[in-house]
């Protein structure tokens, strides 16, 4: 495995902290509407709730275009007393190695996400148990990759660079948690890698909406679904057991010892194509292709205009 140390080099260009302008009291319509790459978690432990967003503007260097880049923190936690917390931070220039720490009782480990291999420090050693600290390395984005690509020299406009923290809860959890995240806006500034195409999240159980059971008479049962609702609503789309298993999302039906899950088969732009397969808990697993696009749309709610991510179905295949 990569040594920690040395998996950044710090970099030259250094922001000072009095070029930023912190915009507190957020929510994540705000992560929304920025022009870069935010990622947010689908999966968080029981009791996790956002507690924080922050975003800051960057000043332009004497050297850059005129131009404010923003860059967002969040920070997700369950009952304050707990300590128990998942954080995201970004930056752009000025990064160095997130993977330090002084204590002597840590350990390294490396897993596999989305977003490709994800090295990790932690303490106290062990794999079990909850840590009381855990730090992942920096991670760039579609955006970060491909300006490097075209001149590694130049200052990053789009592009970020996004760290991954927690405490008070197990490296499993935590890796559950980074599996599932996904850039809170489908239309990206650049041309997604592979690695990032295959980030979608979404809870299985909006496909089990679309699939009516293999006795029953006609699919697709819902051809369209707001999935900004989908996130809000926890009770019925509950968080609780959502886990990646190898390219597969999956989580329980509830009262069975059954499961409903998908993988991204192919995927461009705002158009996927998944395969869903459920099981009630016997030995019959069904199975599907749906391929569907998520888009915005504006409509009125309350008399009033909002828009909102709707996936609309353009195709179905029962196997």
């Amino acid at each position: 495995m990569k040594p920690m140390i040395s998996w950044f080099v710090l970099c030259a260009f250094v922001r000072s902290v009095s070029t930023l302008h912190s915009t507190p009291d957020l929510s994540l319509d705000d992560l929304r509407r920025l022009e870069i790459i935010c990622f947010v978690p689908s999966y968080l432990p029981k009791g996790f709730r956002l507690q924080r967003i922050d975003i800051t503007y960057e000043e332009p260097g004497s050297d850059e275009p005129k131009h404010s880049f923003p860059l967002y923190s969040i920070v997700y936690s369950n009952d304050p007393r707990s300590g128990a917390t998942f954080s995201i931070e970004s930056a752009r220039e000025g990064i160095g190695d997130r993977n330090i720490m002084v204590e002597e009782d840590t350990e390294e480990t490396e897993i596999k996400t989305p977003l490709g291999p994800m090295y990790l420090i932690y303490r106290p050693k062990g794999k079990n148990d909850r840590k009381d600290e855990i730090r992942a390395n920096w991670m760039s984005d579609a955006n970060m990759n491909a300006e490097t690509s075209k001149n590694a020299e130049r200052h990053p406009i789009l592009g970020r660079f996004h760290g991954f923290s927690a405490t008070g809860i197990s490296l499993a959890e935590f890796s559950n948690i980074v599996q599932s995240l996904h850039p809170i806006r489908d239309n990206k500034a650049a041309t997604p890698t592979p690695a990032q195409t295959s980030a979608l999240t979404i809870h299985p159980k909006v496909f089990s909406m679309i699939s009516c059971w293999i006795s029953d008479s006609e699919s697709p049962v819902v051809t369209e679904i707001n999935l900004d609702a989908v996130e809000k609503d926890g009770n019925e789309f509950d968080q609780e057991g959502l886990k990646g298993d190898g390219e597969w999302l999956q989580c329980p039906v509830p009262d069975t010892s059954g499961f409903m899950r998908y993988r991204v088969l192919a995927s461009k732009d705002n158009h996927y194509k998944v395969e869903y397969q459920e099981n009630g808990g016997g030995t019959l697993t069904t199975a599907a292709v749906i391929e569907f696009e998520i888009e915005r749309r504006t409509i009125q709610r309350d008399g009033k205009p909002v828009t909102i991510r709707v996936l609309g179905v353009s195709s179905y295949v029962q196997k």
